[in-house]
């Protein structure tokens, strides 16, 4: 692929970022900066990690991004007594057809919100990084 090729394959996929980011101005305002890296994290299929004192809109402009994108999105408080389960989901065993079927966690949303990570046991920062690094998790 040459780069004219590349050009144009840019312009075609990227054609709804202007549409989001209007959208996304009707309700966060002055944090432009970090819409556009939310954005480039979005279309590079990676992570973004915000940091900042509270009041800085963070959950809000995440929160607009996923209902921008008509996408799922989960916050998720992480406390020192947070399990794994609580983050990946477990198995839940059904009595009538004697199956064990999967109760899927908040890391299954489109887009995910982590707070306070560092407060998190050691585990439970593993899970995350797992479902994050291999884009898989294991339940059960």
């Amino acid at each position: 692929m040459d780069t004219n090729q590349l050009g144009e394959q840019i312009q075609q996929q990227g054609q709804w970022v202007p549409a989001v980011k209007a959208e996304m101005a009707n309700v966060v305002v002055g944090q432009d900066g970090l819409v556009d890296r939310l954005l480039i994290g979005l279309l590079t299929n990676g992570h973004v990690l915000l940091e900042g004192v509270p009041g800085l809109a963070k959950t809000l402009t995440v929160n607009s991004l996923a209902g921008a994108l008509s996408a799922e999105f989960q916050r998720i408080q992480f406390t020192p007594d947070l399990l794994p389960a609580d983050l990946i989901g477990t198995l839940i065993f059904n009595p009538q057809t004697n199956e064990f079927s999967p109760k899927l966690g908040p890391v299954f949303s489109n887009l995910i919100l982590a707070d306070e990570i560092n407060r998190a046991p050691a585990k439970v920062q593993s899970a995350l990084l797992e479902a994050m690094q291999e884009r898989q998790v294991t339940i059960g």
